[in-house]
């Protein structure tokens, strides 16, 4: 027995931190960093220490995120059936156990993020209040605008890696960054919503899909893509090679969702739009920092 508890117990904390959702919020963190590092030219190796206590910051306050959010969503966590074995809803954690690791990654989180800079941490902070309060405790149930009142703290970890090097929030690369991560997150959150529509219609949280049909989710979701491949221009004045890149996966998406929405279902058009998101974001990223990265070294 004691066996089977030392492997249960990573997963099921994993669960109430969202590690996932932690791990993809890193890439675009540092890629924030990167391009701050490239925009001032300044030496990688001076920047060391900062990286990484963003990183540990960044990764903590976003656990927290998690934890908050499965306590205050534990009631519709129990009628979804994709959620509905969550550890704050078995009750194999506490409410108190997962308060004591929302506050405690909180505090922590934002004293790692205050060595790397104040800005940073209080941008972790604001995110950390946007998930909350503005999105989960009073949009989500409310309104189909909770994907964009979340999107706002989503696109966070570009803004926090940005200052982990620079207080300078004027340079066109930061809110590249940001407006990029903004606009990529309606597509593949509205995605999400279709392939869990039933889900979300027995808890009764208006999604788009739930609260609009599908023909409205589709306009929607073709809109945000054409400002996805819009945005890529931002990135004209610091990089051609991201500009192409960054239009070149946009529109990929945008001519994937055009022609799958014609030839699937709407669960396949969904499927579609959602490993296809993961892709465009972790290739974008990834690109930016590998080729900043290439940049220092010759």
């Amino acid at each position: 027995m004691s066996k089977q508890r030392v492997k249960k117990e990573p997963s099921l904390f994993a669960q109430v931190v969202k590690t996932g959702i932690i791990k993809s919020n890193l890439i675009p963190l540092f890629a924030g960093a990167m391009m701050a590092l490239y925009r001032m030219n300044a030496p990688f190796s001076e920047y060391i220490y900062d990286l990484l206590f963003a990183g540990v910051g960044s990764a903590l306050i976003i656990g927290a995120a998690g934890a908050f959010n499965n306590l205050y969503d534990a009631d519709i966590d129990a009628i979804m059936e994709r959620t509905k074995k969550r550890p704050t809803v078995t009750g194999e954690f506490s409410n108190a156990s997962v308060w004591t690791i929302g506050i405690s990654f909180t505090l922590i989180g934002a004293l790692s993020l205050y060595f790397a800079s104040p800005l940073a941490m209080i941008l972790g902070l604001l995110g950390l209040f946007l998930y909350i309060f503005p999105y989960t405790m009073w949009t989500k149930r409310r309104t189909i605008w909770n994907t964009e009142v979340g999107a706002l703290s989503g696109a966070m970890p570009p803004l926090i890696g940005w200052t982990a090097i620079t207080s300078d929030l004027n340079d066109i690369g930061l809110w590249a960054l940001f407006i990029v991560m903004v606009l990529w997150q309606m597509p593949h959150f509205y995605a999400i919503a279709v392939r869990k529509h039933d889900d979300y219609k027995a808890a009764h949280v208006p999604m788009l899909p739930v609260a609009k049909g599908m023909e409205r989710t589709y306009k929607q979701t073709q809109f945000y893509l054409v400002l996805l491949v819009l945005s890529s221009f931002l990135f004209i004045p610091i990089s051609y090679f991201m500009t192409g890149l960054a239009f070149v996966l946009s529109l990929i998406w945008l001519y994937m969702s055009y022609t799958s929405y014609r030839k699937k279902d709407a669960y396949g058009w969904a499927t579609v739009l959602f490993f296809y998101s993961l892709i465009h974001l972790t290739i974008l990223f990834t690109a930016i920092i590998i080729y900043i990265g290439i940049q220092f070294i010759f």
